[in-house]
């Protein structure tokens, strides 16, 4: 799970041709999956989606700022601009996803895939966040 950042690049000279940004095999993809492409705009100190999960993994890429990042059994992270992440979808809760800078934009470009019936993204309610504290990392000090 989690995030991965660029992995080298193909091209004859610095800065031109495709550049690879993640290589990730995911734990599963649903047979007969959709694919949807999303861009998301957070304003600053924008908190994100609430806790919730994907039928299917999804993949994106930051484009502008940083986003606070958060993955059931991860500790909570920013990824900026320029960095990539991905996440299993199936039971794993996503608890984080917001503007992690109070000043700033951010942007990024999630691809997800989602199992046949089924929504692409689904919330998660209190009971079941409780239910599962446990498999959450420690939460960093406030401040």
């Amino acid at each position: 799970m989690g995030s991965t950042d660029g992995h080298g690049t193909h091209g004859d000279q610095e800065g031109t041709g495709p550049r690879m940004l993640a290589d990730v095999i995911p734990p599963f993809v649903p047979e007969g999956a959709s694919v949807m492409t999303v861009l998301v705009e957070w304003p600053p100190g924008h908190p994100g989606t609430p806790p919730h999960r994907h039928s299917g993994p999804c993949f994106g890429y930051v484009t502008e700022g940083a986003v606070r990042w958060e993955l059931e059994g991860e500790p909570e992270r920013v990824i900026r601009a320029g960095e990539t992440f991905w996440e299993p979808g199936g039971e794993v809760i996503h608890y984080q996803n917001g503007n992690a800078t109070a000043d700033a934009t951010a942007k990024y470009v999630v691809v997800m895939l989602g199992a046949p019936g089924e929504p692409m993204l689904t919330l998660v309610d209190e009971e079941e966040l409780q239910s599962r504290a446990h498999l959450r990392a420690p939460r960093p000090p406030a401040g």
